[in-house]
């Protein structure tokens, strides 16, 4: 059951603008932009997407194995990995350097500006996927751009399933190099708009790239997902969470219900349901790894969605 996760572990320092950004941007001098928000409220969260993976399979009952890079201030991270319970054993530390950092402002209409530092990420290459043993599946999600190239080929040589998640780190690569991501994956997973992104660079539709892999996933928010599969496209509806407080982090959520159901050998249908349950249960929660259900509020949970059980 041990799933290799690589990608980012970062921080998340996320402020509230009691305004609207709109009142204080002038379109006609966006030119020569100079503006200072005072953002009373602010949080700062355990995030990257590796982190957050990682986090919502263990409460699956999986086994995560974290492979990232970080710098020294990664100190209260670390304690938090330990008091989870999540392998640290692959994880880099790389002096001189700050863990990768997103600094966050969300004004009143839900408008975002953000800054993100990817520090220690920019060495993720010097981690190798062939080193690690004993691995059921990988999932090569947001990284260093070398880093995430390296990582897929390490998977493909080593003969270890592996999902490309790439993200928002999808605008890194050529269409030349994201073919090559998609032919040496297993499984691929994106939102709407980077599987626009993805037909549009690689000048290949959904159906065809979808050909080169067992599984092709494509997420649409409050609209479900789309497994395309041997053929077929099945639907995922969305769970309705009780109260939306928080998006953040629930794609990683999301994917964590899917690396469970690939590893436990769930069934495509089931393993999507589980997945949109560990979505909405994200979005009830403010950050990426807030939220705590035990094993068995997360099988009552999907069972109540579905009428699905495990």
């Amino acid at each position: 059951m041990r799933t290799l996760i690589c990608g980012s572990l970062a921080f998340d320092s996320i402020m509230v603008f009691r305004d609207h950004f709109k009142h204080h941007i002038l379109p006609d001098k966006i030119h020569m932009l100079n503006v200072s928000f005072l953002v009373p409220e602010m949080r700062r969260e355990f995030g990257g997407c590796a982190g957050n993976i990682a986090y919502n399979l263990k409460l699956l009952g999986g086994e995560p194995l974290i492979m990232a890079t970080v710098g020294d201030d990664f100190g209260a991270y670390a304690e938090r990995l330990d008091a989870q319970a999540i392998s640290r054993e692959h994880v880099r530390h790389v002096a001189g350097t700050y863990t990768a950092q997103a600094f966050i402002t969300t004004d009143l209409d839900d408008n975002q500006i953000t800054a993100f530092h990817p520090g220690a990420m920019n060495f993720s290459h010097e981690n190798d996927v062939r080193a690690v043993r004993d691995v059921k599946l990988g999932i090569v999600s947001p990284d260093g751009r070398d880093g995430m190239l390296q990582h897929i080929r390490g998977f493909h040589e080593a003969g270890v399933p592996c999902v490309f998640d790439p993200g928002q780190g999808m605008p890194l690569f050529s269409g030349e190099e994201l073919l090559e991501c998609v032919h040496k994956s297993r499984y691929v997973i994106l939102n709407d708009y980077e599987a626009e992104l993805l037909q549009s660079r690689t000048g290949e539709n959904l159906a065809t790239l979808a050909r080169h892999v067992e599984a092709l996933i494509v997420t649409r928010g409050a609209e479900g997902s789309a497994i395309h599969t041997a053929g077929r496209t099945i639907e995922i509806p969305a769970v309705r969470p009780d109260v939306v407080l928080d998006p953040t982090g629930c794609g990683d959520a999301y994917r964590s219900g899917i690396l469970y159901g690939i590893t436990a050998g769930l069934d495509w249908e089931t393993s999507g349901r589980l997945a949109s349950v560990m979505g909405a249960i994200k979005i009830e929660h403010r950050g990426g790894q807030n939220h705590a259900p035990s094993r068995e509020a997360i099988m009552a949970r999907l069972d109540a969605a579905f009428g699905t059980r495990i």
